[in-house]
């Protein structure tokens, strides 16, 4: 091998053929030439992570706008972010305004909530689409609690992992029985598939029109696991990234139900580790669904966050939701420490090119409010995004912040007071900075400056 010559070097462009499609390396060593690892871009990546059941808003509340804002009780653990962080107050989903079960279904999608509505496109999957081409996987979803946060442009929601252990496996470890096996298997999978198919179109002339729309979301999900079983073939024959052993040993286990802390800051190595080695550049986390959000019992909290959340105005409860929200913030202020420590193959911290956005799709949950959502948004300044501030869109559009009053700041979290800012404004702006060449998504009416 001629270091000097770099007859080594590998286009990034060389791609994998199997089963007639075509998939790109991923981003290695080899591919940056000597000297010129700063002309080589450093792939963008996102993550999402959601809080369910809101928040305690009179607690979580930042109520000066602009630069020089104080940090709330609740996000006093993201202080030391200051620079690389926007709280952002004042933005809801329309479609979901009045309705308050499955939050969390809607929150990356701005599709609607009524019972006859098919679910849209997750603004990490739009992401993917772009990515996909780069990385063995193109997304990875996580849950608590099984409820993922992810729908393909047909409305499925896509399958989430949980176990620690499991996520590292699929990440990061070669096959059962080797490569060989494995693609006996996929292909057997992909025939299973391909027969499936077959016998749903015979069966879809019989059948009336209610049984063809369960029958079209049922084929849907079939293409889509056909589609990830012929990535998976097509990518057998591409080396796993070589982990280090303190990064097998931090993230390569499971965590006991009783320690929260040490499970989410696990989960967060583990999407910093595929990151770092660009297994995949989308990532959502999502902490527990709207109806079976977990207790932290290392914290004394024994109550589940729904719980908590309909708290009926008792002060110990609402206390307990306060002590769970600052926990759950700690715990993303981890990842984003992680994120600026940990760095790319061009020597630059991940958070420069990493978006992360963490939030709910509910304000406060005892009275389901779900306007003036609560957001913050961190990472991804070489991708064009400025921090350092409090962006307000209630600003202008009420008479200032009431938390002395209780029952003025909870209509605020029940009806919007700027009905023109939309999530998907937000959502549509970090869509067009990862690359996705769009000026629409969801309800969005233009995309967010920021």
């Amino acid at each position: 091998m001629n270091f000097l010559s770099q007859s080594w070097l590998i286009d990034r462009r060389h791609a994998l053929r199997a089963l007639g499609s075509c998939i790109s390396l991923p981003f290695l060593e080899c591919m940056v030439p000597l000297r010129a690892a700063e002309q080589a871009p450093s792939p963008r990546r996102s993550a999402f992570v959601y809080l369910a059941n809101g928040v305690h808003s009179l607690n979580y509340q930042i109520t000066q706008s602009g630069k020089d804002y104080q940090f709330s009780r609740s996000l006093k653990p993201l202080e030391k972010h200051r620079s690389v962080i926007t709280p952002i107050s004042g933005l809801h989903h329309p479609g979901a305004l009045g309705h308050h079960h499955n939050c969390i279904s809607v929150w990356l999608t701005g599709g609607k909530l009524g019972p006859s509505d098919r679910n849209t496109v997750s603004i990490d999957q739009q992401m993917a689409g772009v990515t996909a081409k780069h990385t063995r996987y193109p997304s990875m979803e996580i849950a608590l609690t099984g409820e993922s946060l992810s729908w393909t442009p047909d409305g499925v929601r896509l399958p989430s992992m949980r176990r620690c252990s499991e996520i590292f496996a699929s990440l990061f470890e070669e096959p059962k029985g080797g490569t060989t096996a494995q693609r006996k298997a996929l292909r057997r999978k992909g025939s299973v598939l391909d027969a499936n198919l077959s016998e749903v179109r015979r069966l879809e002339e019989a059948i009336g029109a209610a049984d063809k729309g369960r029958l079209d979301q049922y084929l849907t999900s079939v293409r889509e696991a056909e589609i990830r079983t012929r990535r998976a073939d097509a990518w057998l024959d591409t080396p796993l990234p070589k982990i280090a052993e303190s990064d097998r040993q931090r993230t390569n286990r499971d965590i006991a139900a009783t320690l929260a802390g040490e499970y989410f800051r696990t989960v967060y190595d583990l999407i910093v580790l595929a990151f770092q080695t660009d297994v995949t550049r989308i990532a959502t986390f999502s902490l527990g669904g709207e109806g079976d959000a977990f207790s932290i019992p290392e914290i004394g909290i024994t109550e589940s966050r729904h719980q908590l959340s309909h708290h009926g105005g008792d002060p110990g409860y609402m206390e307990k939701l306060t002590k769970y929200d600052t926990f759950a913030i700690e715990q993303f202020s981890y990842f984003l420490s992680r994120l600026q420590e940990a760095k790319d193959l061009n020597g630059q911290p991940l958070l420069n090119t990493t978006m992360a956005l963490f939030g709910s799709g509910m304000c406060y949950g005892h009275s389901h409010g779900n306007a003036n959502l609560p957001l913050v948004l961190a990472g991804g300044s070489d991708l064009g995004l400025r921090h350092g501030r409090h962006l307000d869109f209630n600003e202008g559009h009420f008479q200032g912040y009431q938390l002395d009053k209780p029952g003025e700041h909870y209509a605020l979290c029940s009806r919007p007071a700027n009905s023109e800012a939309h999530m998907s404004n937000l959502l549509l702006m970090m869509a067009q900075r990862m690359g996705v060449e769009t000026d629409k998504f969801g309800d969005s009416n233009s995309a967010i400056d920021l």
